[in-house]
Order: structure tokens, then sequence, then C-alpha cells
């Protein structure tokens, strides 16, 4: 029943589609009709500027993190910041704010892709998990300047470390879900990158991502 209630409570938080929000505030657009047509950090940087981008990545990145947090207290769960054994009650709700970012039910199910969210939660699960998933995620970035594959590597990287340091299963099996759900929703990134057709940061992107 947690599982239930702790997804259901991370889609509410994760329907708070700052995106969309901020470039309706600041831009007077619905920013999934310009740019590359997605509601994240990268295009609202891209169309709107540094600051809404900004505005949008922390945001996003809290709501991962607080509803992870607030499921944890609620069911006595663990992570980075709670001693409770299972980091599951915080997982399932993390899980819920990534589908609520990606499908929010009043934008007609179109979001982003969930990534700054992920960030959040991972920060949250072990802190050896988020310093070397975070680190390959930056360093993949400086050095390609292709913000998807830096996506791409942190999703893959999490779970995988979650391996090795020994957690839950079943929170492992949540992770490599979350891992497949932003691999789909990066397969045109993905496609462009084995061609060498992808837009690297801080080059005007020319078509839908």
């Amino acid at each position: 029943m947690f599982r239930l209630v702790c997804l259901i409570i991370g889609y509410l938080i994760g329907c708070l589609q700052f995106a969309f929000i901020v470039g309706k505030i600041m831009g007077k657009i619905d920013i999934r009709d310009f740019g590359s047509g997605n509601a994240g950090t990268t295009n609202v940087t891209r169309v709107l500027g540094a600051k809404a981008g900004a505005i949008v990545f922390i945001c996003d990145i809290l709501k991962g993190l607080i509803a992870f947090c607030i499921c944890s207290a609620i069911y006595n769960g663990g992570g980075s910041f709670f001693s409770g054994e299972s980091i599951l009650p915080g997982l399932y709700a993390g899980v819920g704010v990534i589908l609520g970012h990606d499908f929010p039910f009043y934008l007609r199910f179109r979001g982003g892709k969930g990534i700054a969210s992920t960030v959040g939660i991972i920060f949250c699960i072990d802190p050896v998990v988020a310093a070397v998933t975070y680190a390959v995620g930056l360093g993949s970035a400086i050095i390609t300047k292709y913000i998807s594959l830096c996506s791409l590597l942190m999703t893959l990287i999490c779970p995988i470390m979650m391996i090795v340091r020994g957690m839950e299963k079943e929170a492992v099996i949540l992770m490599f879900a979350v891992m497949a759900l932003a691999y789909y929703q990066h397969r045109t990134n993905i496609k462009r990158l084995l061609s060498g057709s992808e837009n690297k940061f801080g080059v005007k992107k020319k078509e839908k991502e």
C-alpha cells in the first residue's frame, strides 16, 4: 500500500511543471512550442536564457528531493538524510515525481524528460552513489558538451552503483526502470548521438529533440 501512496504523492509533486510555469511567467509562452519542444531545463535555457534555466533546474531538483524526504519521513524510510533501513518509500515517491514531470495530466501528459528531478532523487539515495553518478555525468558534459549524453550516463551509472553498494534489489530494479524511461524519452537524442548530429550545449537547436 505504501508504494501506491508514495507514487501518488510523488506524481502530484512532479506535476508542478516548472518549465511550463517559468515559460508562461518569464516569456509569456508555452515552452513546448519553442526550441526542442521539451518542457525541461535545457530547452528553457536555450529559449529564455540561463537565469530561467537555472530556476527550472533548481526547482525540478527540489521536486525529487522533497518528495523523497516527505515519503521517507512518513514511512520511516532510509537514504542520505534518514536512518530507516529501506529507501523504497522515498524511491517510489521519486518515481512518481518523474512520471508527474514527464506526463502531467493537466498538460495532456506532455512534459519533460525528468532528468533534473532524477538528480534530486539520486542525491537522497546514498552519498557515494550520488558522488560517483554526478562525477560521471559532469565529466561527460564538460568533455563532450552533450547534455543528453550526460543524462543517459547518469541514469545508467546510478543503478550500477546501487548494486556495487549492495542496496536492496527492488530499489535497483526501480532505478533501472527510471533509466529505461529516460532512454525512451531521449530516443531521438540517442539516434542523433549515434549519427553524430546531436547538438552540443550552447548551440541553437534546429530540430525537435
